[in-house]
Order: C-alpha cells, then structure tokens, then sequence
C-alpha cells in the first residue's frame, strides 16, 4: 500500500503575520474605516506540487448585523513561491476578487455591534485559475472545488 501523505502536506501549510498573533487583535490601521491597508502575511509549507495560492478574508461574526459571512478580501493566482506579502500589497501576478463593500481589493474589518473574528483562509491549489477581475469569494470557492492541495487558516480579532 502507498502511504498518504495528505496529511503532512495539510499540516505542513501555514500562514501567519508579524503584525498580530494568531486568535489575537488586528491592529487598527488594518481596519476599514482607518488606513484600511491589509496585514503584512507570512507564507510557508507551500506543497511541491502548487501550481498557485488563493486567499479569502472573511468574518463569520457578521452573520447576525449582516444575515451572511461578510467577505473581506478574495485573492488568487498568488505564486507558489510567494513567501511574504507586505502591508497593503498584492503579490506580482496575483489577482483581486469583490469584497462585500462593493469594493474590489481588500476591505478591512469594520464590526458594527463589538469584537468579531476575521478569518484569513489559505488554498494551495494544483491549478491557475482564470476568474475576472470581479468574482466573488463564492466564485472562487467554485473554481478550486477539487483543486485543493493544502489549506490552512490564521484568525485575529477586531473590535470597533
């Protein structure tokens, strides 16, 4: 039998930023009504076989003020060697979906009724995707059904 190293690719991706600890408050500049400039991220553990990266911001606290999980940001078509993505940047070649603002780019937390937890979400995927300029995150989610390699998460907290 050959082992199945899905398991080690999953755990090996990981994403974190030098500007708040995991499960820890997003400083205020990155808020939407504030500098609204997106938090420098750290990439790592990309499996060998990537073909690109894809990254969703989400709230799921939005639920109850806004009736769904307000999207914050939608990326894709990242390099797979992409280690670093500074503040307020968009790597090379990498392309920026809606959010729920009306916006395209990102949009920074901005919770109406207390602390909620943002959601930074990273796909390795086995494919390129070719989505316009305009797509949503459920647009996204679409297009890497079944091109998912590795995924991993990194949440921080904001209150108004």
């Amino acid at each position: 039998m050959i082992p199945d190293d899905s398991g080690d690719r999953r755990s090996g991706l990981t994403l974190r930023s030098p500007a708040f600890d995991k499960g820890r408050p997003i400083p205020r500049k990155h808020g939407y009504t504030t500098d609204n400039v997106s938090p420098p991220l750290e990439i790592s553990g990309v499996p060998a076989d990537a073909a690109s990266v894809a990254l969703v911001m989400d709230d799921p606290d939005a639920m109850k003020p806004a009736g769904k999980i307000w999207d914050h940001w939608v990326v894709w078509n990242i390099d797979p060697e992409t280690t670093d993505i500074a503040a307020g940047e968009v790597p090379a070649g990498a392309t920026e979906g809606a959010n729920d603002y009306g916006e395209r780019g990102y949009g920074g937390p901005n919770p109406p009724d207390g602390e909620h937890t943002y959601r930074f979400v990273l796909y390795a995927l086995d494919t390129t995707l070719d989505l316009g300029v305009g797509a949503t995150k459920a647009d996204l989610k679409k297009a890497i059904s079944g091109h998912v390699l590795a995924e991993t998460q990194l949440t921080g907290t904001y209150a108004p």
